[in-house]
């Protein structure tokens, strides 16, 4: 898949998995010693946003990670499964931030539209230039109306970088349903950004 990174796999899945439950249990000491396990699969992760970003972006990689790491210390309801479902909310996070931050730079613009990803019908999402983090999160949120399942395997496999077995995991499927709903989401995105 162009433009993804690697998933996230230096350290042991048990030990962060341990980690994050222990964190659940309410273990502060569990969240300190987590972060410096995952803050360079972080770091990659971010990373991998910015590359997409349009040149002269005002948000830098660590600036990103740092407000991730603050919204991820305050997810105290999150019931974290495993290492999957950490980098699964991180990459949700990441975006949130990122789309928060265009829509302020458009609203200081007072209005001013970006022109639209131009794409034709046989583009792949995974090899779009340019990323419009604006146009793609738009088209996420209409494809979440309509297939919850779909749009959470679209940030698991595009924006996360995790394998198809790593996305079962994190959502509990078969590998044959998670390939199904990536390669329907993709044909779905790909025709629905045509149209922006």
């Amino acid at each position: 898949m162009a433009g993804s990174v690697d998933p996230p796999d230096s350290h042991p899945q048990s030990e962060v998995t341990r980690l994050l439950q222990d964190w659940c249990s309410g273990r502060r000491a569990a969240l300190d010693a987590l972060m410096p396990l995952v803050h360079r699969e972080l770091r990659q992760l971010a990373a991998s946003y910015m590359r997409r970003e349009r040149p002269g972006h005002t948000l830098q990689v660590t600036a990103l990670v740092n407000e991730a790491y603050l919204k991820l210390v305050d997810q105290t309801q999150v019931d974290w499964r495993n290492r999957s479902h950490f980098f699964g909310i991180a990459a949700q996070c990441m975006r949130r931030i990122l789309v928060d931050h265009a829509r302020q730079r458009l609203a200081q613009k007072r209005g001013g539209a970006e022109a639209p990803i131009a794409l034709d019908d046989t583009v792949d999402i995974a090899n779009v230039d340019g990323f419009d983090i604006l146009a793609i999160d738009e088209a996420l949120e209409r494809l979440a109306r309509l297939d919850a399942r779909q749009a959470r395997v679209v940030e698991l496999r595009y924006f996360t970088g995790l394998s198809i077995a790593e996305t079962a995991e994190a959502l509990g499927v078969s590998t044959a349903t998670v390939k199904r709903e990536w390669g329907t989401a993709r044909l779905w995105l790909t025709h629905a950004l045509a149209r922006l």
